[in-house]
């Protein structure tokens, strides 16, 4: 895809994914009462293989959060009861981010609220645009991974 100097497709299309993010947050807090990404870490968590948990670190490489962001994140769902981080058996000084009994019933009550969320979001695309759109997203994340501007940044 060409770049012109004014953006074109490129830009509009970041500005959109900056805007469809911002929309996801906003809505999924206003109508489930969770952020975007508690919603992801309770999602996460709840995945077959991770019933024993996941570190801290490896959490925040899958969900392509900051830190800081997930720390805070979990501090809260913490006090909530729905998560706990316990010392990983396998290294002491890390810890694991485990789904408390009641994290896993809070997420199994919020499934048809997803369920619905997904469809209303969804209902304007066919199966074959949704397939499209993952697909699509896939490959622009793998290509975001790949970025590297260190030769185009200009010095100050």
């Amino acid at each position: 895809m060409i770049v012109n100097e004014s953006g074109g497709i490129p830009n509009r299309l970041f500005f959109r994914l900056f805007q469809t993010g911002n929309i996801l947050q906003r809505q999924v807090q206003n109508e489930m009462g969770i952020s975007a990404v508690q919603w992801a870490v309770l999602g996460a968590l709840s995945r077959e293989g991770f019933e024993d948990g996941t570190s801290f670190n490896q959490l925040k490489e899958y969900l392509y959060v900051s830190r800081q962001n997930l720390d805070g994140v979990l501090k809260r769902m913490e006090r909530d009861g729905h998560v706990v981080r316990i010392p990983d058996p396998q290294d002491r000084r890390a810890r694991l981010v485990v789904l408390t009994e009641s994290g896993r019933l809070f997420w199994d009550r919020l499934q048809d609220s997803i369920a619905e969320f997904y469809r209303q979001a969804m209902q304007g695309m066919s199966f074959d645009d949704g397939v499209s759109l993952l697909h699509l997203l896939k490959k622009l994340q793998h290509e975001l991974i790949d970025i590297s501007l260190e030769s185009t940044i200009p010095e100050k």
